[in-house]
């Protein structure tokens, strides 16, 4: 699957293990852990080969306070214990999101995600 990411600064975060543990504090647990969910992201043909992942809890996403995250969803960085998630967004051919956006039902064509994000919870 291809990887859009949001900016040069989320790419260097999930890209980098340097940016990464910098991410997270110095923890290098963490930054091997994103950086082995972006491996899967890639290795994946669509985004329904993440969804089934019971480990990544790929969930949606609704809007907070003034973050509008409707079409976003979210998945672990290591596990539901951590408060760390990447937010993302499937895209369509043209590099546009999906409008409305039913994960079950493009789950199977999706081939391209954008990253907007690696945050805590609620942040």
């Amino acid at each position: 699957m291809e990887i859009v990411y949001q900016n040069k600064k989320v790419e260097k975060q999930c890209t980098g293990l340097k940016e990464a543990k910098k991410l997270f504090g110095g923890s290098e647990a963490l930054a091997l852990s994103l950086l082995a969910r972006i491996n899967a992201i890639e290795k994946a043909e669509t985004i329904k080969d993440i969804v089934v992942q019971k480990q990544f809890s790929f969930h949606n996403l609704h809007n907070v306070g003034k973050q509008k995250l409707d079409g976003y969803f979210a998945i672990d960085v290591k596990t539901r214990k951590d408060p760390w998630r990447i937010i993302l967004r499937p895209l369509n051919n043209e590099r546009e999101p999906f409008i409305p956006c039913n994960i079950d039902e493009i789950a199977e064509a999706v081939e391209i995600v954008e990253i907007k994000e690696v945050s805590k919870h609620y942040e």
